[in-house]
Order: structure tokens, then sequence, then C-alpha cells
């Protein structure tokens, strides 16, 4: 069974994911969290390079290809680590280095990643992304985009926040998502395309992608 790698989402660090890896190890599936600290996100914002959590999740990859002794690794990968594992994937110089783990990655499952943002701040790293490897680019690697359909967003109280996080993503707050990403954003064409009613963005928000009783919602797709 090829091994599976968690890459956390933006200012996130690797304990936030200790659940969705304890669940998918009880389904029988082994799971590795690239290690990461919240603060090392930091050189990264404001749209600044990527490179240290690219860094990173490279030298995870060879990690565990080396201990499991494979070749492939499936990448699961939770908001911003969506689009940063499509940059990993590429062949086209990323800040005067070229990645291309696409022939090291079987599939690439994103978890309410903004594969498209009107953010100003995301700009250059998601132009990058889309212009070079735009929607379900590489053909030997299998791309499963996971929305949630939990807030619909509006001008009111219990969904203020949803609509203003939708509106700066996709310039409209009046649209379903997961409380921060609306769905039209989370999905990539040529993708297998899931929608999760009920899925929170956030591994602290309660009921979310990671959690057991939605993982079995995509968890097949790693068989």
């Amino acid at each position: 069974m090829i091994p599976n790698i968690i890459l956390p989402g933006y200012l996130a660090g690797s304990k936030d994911y200790l659940g969705l890896q304890a669940s998918l190890e009880n389904l029988g599936f082994k799971a590795t969290i690239v290690p990461l600290l919240w603060w090392e996100w930091l050189p990264t914002v404001g749209g600044r390079s990527i490179a240290p959590i690219l860094l990173k999740l490279d030298q995870t990859v060879q990690k565990v290809c080396q201990e499991f002794q494979v070749s492939k690794v499936n990448l699961i990968a939770h908001s911003a680590g969506g689009w940063v594992s499509r940059i990993y994937l590429g062949e086209i110089p990323y800040y005067d280095k070229v990645w291309g783990a696409n022939s090291r990655v079987d599939r690439l499952i994103t978890l309410g990643t903004p594969h498209r943002s009107k953010e100003p701040w995301a700009a250059s790293n998601l132009d990058f992304v889309n212009n070079n490897y735009p929607d379900a680019f590489h053909d030997n690697v299998k791309y499963i985009c996971v929305a949630g359909k939990a807030i619909y967003g509006e001008k009111k109280w219990g969904s203020w926040l949803a609509h203003s996080s939708y509106e700066l993503t996709c310039g409209l707050g009046n649209t379903w998502g997961d409380g921060i990403i609306p769905i039209e954003c989370a999905h990539l064409v040529g993708a297998e395309n899931l929608i999760l009613e009920r899925a929170n963005h956030s591994p602290k928000a309660g009921l979310w992608y990671g959690s057991l009783e939605l993982i079995k919602d995509w968890v097949n797709y790693l068989e």
C-alpha cells in the first residue's frame, strides 16, 4: 500500500493533524505528517516564496520513500497545502529550484484548498501555479479535490466571517463553503471533485475534513 503524507495548511503546525493521522492509521493507512511548526510559515507571509515549506515537504517525501522502500507516495494536503503541493509536482523553476515531484506522487488529495483566490497577497504564488499547471495538470497524478458545504455566507451573526472570507476569495459572499473557502474555489477541472456536507475548514472547528465521520467519504480514494 502506498504511504500517505499529510501537509498542513497555512499557519498550521503538525500537531493540528495528529487526529487525522491517528484516524488514517486506525483505518489501515500509513500516514506521516510533514513536521511543521506554525511559525515556519511566517517567512512566506504576504505572498513571499513558499520554498521553506516545499523543502520540508520534499525532505518528508524522501524520508518516507526510504523508510517504506517505495517510489511513490500520496499527498493529503489541507488548505494552502494543496496549491503548495501543486508547485511541488511541477517541473518549471520556482525561485530557481525545480521540484518536479509528479513522478513520486501517485495521488493528491486536497482538503479545502483555495486553488483560486482574489486575495492580493496570494496572487503571486497562485498565478504561478495556475498559469503553469492549470487544473488537474499532470496526467500521471490522480487529483481528488474535497470542498466543504458547512456554512452559507451571509451578513448576519454566525455566518459573517464566512461571507467575508468567501467574498475575499471568489468575489461573492453569498455562497456555500467550509466557513473559509467557497466550494467553487476548492475544485479543479479534471479532478475528482467532492463536496462534504457539514465539513468545516479548520481542525479546530469541530467537524472538519479530517474528522473520522467525514474521512470515510474520501479515504477510499487512497485504496
